[in-house]
């Protein structure tokens, strides 16, 4: 791969730069910080597009920082999948941090400067993630990632600080398992660049250690993916993060992390050394099979709104991982297809539900009762996310799980298929639970006894309505304000144009960056 233009700087390099001058900027203009770094976002995601264009054109190309070759210097690479996850990061989140601005504006305070400096300094991270040819660079970008996000987390107040600081320590212990691993794998071979990594694996004399490196790298990214029994800390910062912020990092935080476990299997180790030498693809293959039920189960059994699509989260998480494990290209193909569906899928819900909250403070599913036609365009978008999540034709979670299916298939994994089918079964009864409070069932005039925004810090506060205001505050719902929407419905549409524009993804982007 010779080097090419310099797309992969803009990609990591716009927020890495603004991440540093928003802050200063945001105390002498305080709408400025919005401005600047959604202005940033976007350039990321045009270099994106840009790089995924250039590389079904003219095939993958690198870019050595500084213009230092490996394995002297650092090395960035775009291929066809690594340019689809950036562009699906950097689209996801300009179109997050636009619906969410009334939000910030609320949770940040009198700081929206730093807030929106941690949130570049995040999408740098997740893109150096994905862009990164180097182990060790990796490790760089996913603690700067990791970093941002716990100080984002903590802005939700009480509760918020102690998920944040549960959130810390197993993200601490995961990128120390990931950076040990690392140097097994650096002992073995002597290098810390993927590709030459991967080259001087299959010739190595010393396996043990490169064995090794790799339990302890998959250990790492399974907790940084919260990929069950290793998930105890998504549940509550999900539910207890500022709005503005899980709506961020559930679509893309643990879904990168996915993909860096997806990149092993790729340009690190070499084919069959992850499912015979060391039994990493078989242990995701069955705790993913057990993830899947169980995080179904678990969000079944929620009524918070948020603490369910966490647990959904975890779900569709430990989909990813089976397709890893099965280690197919058709699989691994599936698997990246989830990554990119799943980004706007749970986006499209976490929107939904940040949006009811800002609209009528509700969170607790039980007190959804007759929204559907108050509030049209935030629950259609949610019905279609949800319709998505379940996988029905044409949404683009049935195209995933259909793949994965085959590949089950193919595999002769039976219980594969058994547990993709069971798991759609489940989504459907914990997220039409939600369908049918909303649409089915009419607004109640009388109070309610229960109010549901009892967790959460003082932003959530200025947005709930008192116990007896409830219903009343139901019953005048109205639609969010337009830039609240808009992306809300962007999001779900393009859940329907992935499901539509599946086999081209899969047959132009996927297969050829997995073969």
């Amino acid at each position: 791969m010779d080097p090419q233009p310099q797309l992969p700087v803009f990609i990591v390099g716009a927020p890495l730069l603004f991440a540093v001058v928003v802050p200063v900027l945001g105390r002498v203009w305080r709408h400025s910080a919005f401005l600047i770094a959604l202005a940033t976002v976007a350039v990321a995601a045009v270099a994106s597009a840009l790089s995924l264009e250039l590389v079904l054109r003219q095939g993958a190309f690198s870019y050595y920082l500084g213009g230092w070759a490996p394995p002297v210097g650092i090395e960035y690479v775009i291929d066809e999948v690594s340019a689809l996850v950036s562009l699906v990061i950097t689209s996801v989140s300009f179109l997050v941090l636009i619906s969410t601005r009334r939000w910030a504006e609320r949770e940040a305070g009198d700081r929206p400067g730093i807030f929106y400096g941690l949130v570049l300094l995040l999408l740098a991270g997740l893109t150096g993630i994905v862009v990164t040819g180097g182990l060790f660079n990796l490790f760089v970008f996913l603690e700067i990632a990791s970093l941002a996000a716990y100080a984002l987390v903590f802005i939700g107040g009480r509760k918020a600080m102690l998920a944040g600081f549960r959130y810390l320590i197993i993200g601490s212990i995961g990128g120390a398992f990931y950076l040990l691993g690392v140097g097994f794998v650096y002992f073995a071979t002597g290098t810390l660049n993927m590709i030459e990594a991967r080259e001087l694996l299959e010739v190595t004399e010393n396996a043990r250690a490169a064995q090794v490196g790799a339990v302890f790298i998959f250990a790492g990214l399974g907790l940084k993916m919260a990929l069950v029994p290793m998930h105890l800390w998504l549940p509550d910062a999900y539910e207890h993060a500022p709005s503005s912020v899980n709506s961020l990092i559930a679509p893309v935080m643990t879904k990168v992390a996915a993909y860096a476990m997806l990149r092993m299997f790729l340009s690190v180790f070499p084919a069959g050394f992850l499912s015979g030498s060391v039994p990493v693809a078989d242990a995701l293959l069955i705790l993913g099979l057990i993830g899947i039920v169980f995080g179904s189960i678990a969000a079944a059994g929620q009524t918070d709104i948020r603490r369910m699509l966490a647990y959904s989260s975890i779900s569709q998480l430990a989909f990813i991982a089976v397709g890893i494990g099965l280690g197919t290209p058709l699989a691994l193909a599936a698997a990246l297809l989830h990554i990119v569906n799943h980004a706007a899928m749970k986006a499209t819900l976490f929107l939904a539900a940040s949006s009811i909250r800002l609209r009528v403070g509700l969170q607790r599913t039980h007190n959804l009762t007759g929204l559907g036609p108050r509030m049209p365009l935030t629950m259609g978008a949610f019905a279609i996310g949800s319709v998505a999540m379940v996988g029905i034709p044409p949404t683009a979670g049935f195209f995933s799980k259909w793949y994965m299916v085959q590949a089950g298939l193919d595999e002769g994994q039976w219980i594969v298929v058994a547990v993709v089918l069971l798991s759609s079964l489940l989504t459907a009864v914990y997220l039409f639970k939600v369908l049918e409070q909303a649409y089915l069932r009419p607004a109640k005039p009388e109070p309610s006894a229960h109010h549901d925004a009892e967790q959460g810090g003082s932003a959530d506060a200025a947005a709930r309505p008192s116990e007896q205001a409830m219903r009343p505050v139901v019953e005048r719902a109205r639609e969010a304000p337009f830039d609240v929407w808009l992306p809300l419905v962007l999001l779900a549409a393009a859940t329907v144009g992935l499901g539509i524009a599946n086999v081209v993804i899969m047959e132009h982007v996927l297969l050829p960056g997995v073969s």
